[in-house]
C-alpha cells in the first residue's frame, strides 16, 4: 500500500479539484464510479432508513440514497472538504429529495456520531486516500446500528499480475500529480469489518482493468461483538 498523503494537503486538493471532480472521477473510471455508487445503494438501502454517506463528496452517493430512502428516509452528507459539501448543497437544492438531506463537515477516522446512529453507513471512494483505512471502518462500524448495513467501494489492484505490475508502472508517474491522484491508492477494509464480527452479503469488483474498485456491504452482527463492546462509546459528542 503506498504511504498516504498528509490529511491537510488531502483537504488542499479536494478543494482545489472540487468543481471538476465529478467529470475527473467519471472520466479515469470510465463511469465505474457510478456503477459502484448504484450498486451499494441498490444493496445496502432500503425505504425509511437513516443513513450516514461517509466522505460524501459531492453528493452523488447520498442523492441516490435518499431517493431509496424515501420520504420516511434521511441523509448525512459527511465530508472533511467544505468546497466539496458546497458544490453538494448546490446539487441537493435542485433535486426532489433535499428536504431528506443534512450536512456535517469533519474528519471521517473521529466521526462526530454517537453509536449505533445509522441503519446503513456508506463509503464511495473515501477510503482510499485516508492514512488509517483500518481506524476509518472501525469507525463506520460503530455509528452503524446492530443489524445494520455497511457499504464500501474503494480501489483496488488488478488481479492478472501483468496488469498490477502495469498498472503500478502507471501509478508511480500519476502519484507525483496529487490533482489527478487524488491521494488515492489501493486499500482493504473488508477484513478489519469481518473481524469485528461483520457478515459479508455482496461483493463485487467492477471498473477498468488498471484501475478496479471493489465493493462491497456488510451486516453488523446485531448482537455486540467482542471487539465491538471494547470499542468506547462517545456520547455527548451528536
Amino acid at each position: 500500500m503506498r504511504e498516504a498523503l498528509d490529511s491537510g494537503k488531502l483537504k488542499t486538493i479536494y478543494g482545489h479539484v472540487a468543481k471538476r471532480y465529478d467529470f475527473q472521477h467519471s472520466f479515469f473510471t470510465a463511469r465505474s464510479d457510478q456503477r459502484g455508487r448504484e450498486l451499494l445503494v441498490d444493496k445496502a438501502v432500503g425505504g425509511g432508513d437513516m443513513v450516514l454517506d461517509c466522505g460524501a463528496g459531492t453528493g452523488s452517493t447520498g442523492i441516490l440514497a435518499a431517493g431509496k430512502a424515501g420520504e420516511s428516509g434521511k441523509v448525512v452528507f459527511f465530508d472533511a472538504s467544505e468546497e466539496m459539501l458546497a458544490l453538494a448543497k448546490e446539487k441537493t437544492a435542485r433535486t426532489h429529495v433535499r428536504a431528506r438531506i443534512a450536512f456535517r463537515r469533519g474528519d471521517m477516522l473521529d466521526l462526530p456520531f454517537e453509536d449505533d446512529s445509522f441503519d446503513v453507513v456508506l463509503s464511495t471512494y473515501s477510503m482510499c486516500p485516508v492514512h488509517d483505512p483500518a481506524k476509518g471502518a472501525m469507525e463506520l462500524y460503530r455509528v452503524t446500528k446492530p443489524g445494520g448495513r455497511i457499504g464500501v467501494a474503494h480501489s483496488t489492484d488488478p488481479e492478472a499480475p501483468v496488469v498490477k505490475w502495469l498498472a503500478d508502472r502507471v501509478e508511480d508517474l500519476v502519484w507525483h500529480i496529487p490533482s489527478i491522484s487524488l491521494g488515492c491508492r489501493s486499500v482493504r477494509v473488508l477484513p478489519t469489518l469481518e473481524k469485528l464480527g461483520c457478515v459479508c452479503i455482496f461483493k463485487e469488483h467492477i471498473g477498468v482493468p488498471l484501475w478496479p474498485f471493489f465493493v462491497f456491504v456488510v451486516e453488523k452482527p446485531a448482537l455486540p461483538s467482542s471487539y465491538g463492546e471494547g470499542l468506547k462509546s462517545r456520547a455527548g459528542r451528536g
